[in-house]
């Protein structure tokens, strides 16, 4: 038997230690979870406020919104915490709660994304019979079940992180608690954690994505059977901000999470990850306003009514 130091908490360093370089980025992220918050709460303020946006597909941009507000309030506080007081550490408890929400909140997403183009689904390729799928019932069964599915998904992982045991290292080169990393410092046995991550990967993961590519590949087999090149384009339109959304949010959070563990971080692991942890929630309710004409609309008519 050796004596081991057991780990009460850890110590966040994944983007810079220079002073100079964390005012610089506590000045840029706090412009983008401002700029975050404001968004998406604009998105459910129009949403609320206007009656001509009441259809399924806008009730689940709402939802989205309200999820995309709470994922980036579980990282980005933290960080900014850090940046400015350059207290890097966070205690165990605190950090399996950070990865427990993050979870959560990407899961929801991720059955939203999927909820949204079965949507968009039985719009394009079954318009006569639209209301009666996606009747109020519906959008709410799915609103719930894509909760349900976040929690399974955050206790599916954390609960066997709780029996991990840390006892050398400490320090992870990570800006938050990210799952991989914490699990490559562990002095035990973290093949079980592995397996899971992958299963769960999988399960809440692969089937919405898979679920989300049959849909596309109907709406897509559908909009080219439609004979006019306006036509196309005008149902194509009407699906194309979720398709973004989906493929920006897809690639880089497969790319982190189906990859061995590690706690060293490439600079490619970086950037992708500031793209799905801290980008994607500002940048889904910018594609959904460019490239929404009912919202484009009721934004330049308030803009009108200010003038």
């Amino acid at each position: 038997m050796t004596n081991q130091t057991v780990i009460t908490e850890f110590i966040l360093s994944g983007l810079s230690s220079d002073p100079e370089v964390h005012h610089l980025l506590f000045f840029v992220f706090l412009v983008i979870y401002v700029s975050t918050l404001l968004a998406n709460s604009m998105i459910i303020l129009i949403i609320s406020e206007e009656p001509s946006l009441r259809s399924p597909m806008f009730f689940f941009l709402k939802n989205l919104a309200w999820v995309d507000i709470c994922y980036s309030s579980v990282t980005i506080p933290k960080m900014l915490e850090i940046f400015v007081s350059k207290e890097t550490s966070i205690s165990m408890v605190g950090c399996y709660l950070q990865i427990f929400f993050f979870i959560y909140f990407a899961c929801a997403e991720v059955f939203l994304l999927a909820a949204m183009s079965y949507d968009r689904y039985a719009a394009i390729c079954d318009p006569l019979h639209y209301l009666i799928i996606m009747k109020k019932q519906m959008c709410h069964q799915l609103v719930i079940g894509s909760i349900i599915m976040g929690l399974l998904d955050a206790l599916f992982n954390t609960v066997p992180l709780l029996y991990v045991s840390f006892c050398r290292f400490n320090i992870i080169s990570h800006y938050t608690c990210d799952l991989p990393a914490v699990l490559s410092l562990s002095c035990s046995d973290t093949f079980t954690n592995q397996t899971v991550i992958f299963a769960a990967t999988f399960l809440f993961g692969f089937i919405p994505l898979l679920l989300t590519l049959i849909s596309y590949a109907r709406i897509i087999s559908t909009i080219l059977k439609i004979h006019s090149a306006k036509g196309r384009s005008k149902a194509f339109s009407t699906c194309s901000s979720h398709l973004i959304v989906v493929c920006l949010f897809y690639f880089s959070a497969f790319f982190r999470y189906m990859k061995p563990s590690s706690n060293s971080l490439s600079n490619l692991d970086r950037v992708l990850s500031i793209q799905y942890l801290i980008l994607t929630p500002l940048l889904n309710p910018v594609i959904y306003c460019l490239r929404n004409n009912e919202i484009k609309t009721y934004l330049w008519k308030r803009i009108g009514k200010c003038m």
